[in-house]
């Protein structure tokens, strides 16, 4: 039975974002993922130009989310600021936890890739949200920790209940930033 191109895009997609995920973006070929569709390389060809407009499907939705967060905590300061970007850094985390492996392969080479905001930039304006825009330097180094940990959990591959790794993300993140946990 053949496949329609949307099917066919879909699968070129998870298996793309699996193999990635694996192995790594430069350790994946496109003849890895035809055969791991069980198409043609040809036939991957003809949905994506190459490698390239591959990870970018992958990782617009991230760049989207990641820019949606960044609006949402602009206002915000003090607790609000970072119980908010803790919410938003954990649910975007479990989201994305294949692209979060995908990035962490080869954080530097991935970081610049034009469908992601400027990384750095965000990351810093994250870090300040957790921090609850304090200008304490303990509190920056409590934020890099909450983020790193969190990103880091959140692509680890855990035999853990998605509610309990939530919850657990959630409570641990706020007690590296010394916030008090309801």
């Amino acid at each position: 039975m053949t496949r329609s191109a949307t099917t066919m895009r879909a699968d070129i997609l998870e298996s793309a974002a699996r193999l990635f995920a694996t192995v790594g973006f430069r350790g994946t070929s496109l003849q890895d993922i035809a055969s791991d569709v069980g198409c043609s390389k040809a036939s991957l060809l003809y949905h994506f130009t190459n490698k390239d407009a591959i990870l970018t499907e992958l990782l617009s939705p991230v760049g989207r989310r990641l820019a949606e967060l960044e609006e949402r905590l602009a206002g915000l300061d003090g607790d609000e600021a970072a119980r908010a970007a803790v919410a938003g850094l954990v649910e975007s985390s479990l989201r994305f936890r294949r692209e979060i492996k995908i990035l962490i392969q080869d954080v530097n080479a991935m970081t610049t890739r034009p469908e992601l905001p400027d990384v750095n930039a965000l990351i810093e304006r994250l870090v300040d949200a957790l921090t609850g825009r304090s200008g304490d330097p303990r509190a920056r180094v409590w934020g890099w920790m909450a983020l790193v940990g969190v990103a880091l959990t959140s692509a680890a591959d855990l035999a853990v209940p998605e509610e309990t790794l939530r919850a657990e993300l959630t409570r641990g993140a706020l007690r590296t930033l010394g916030r008090p946990i309801d």
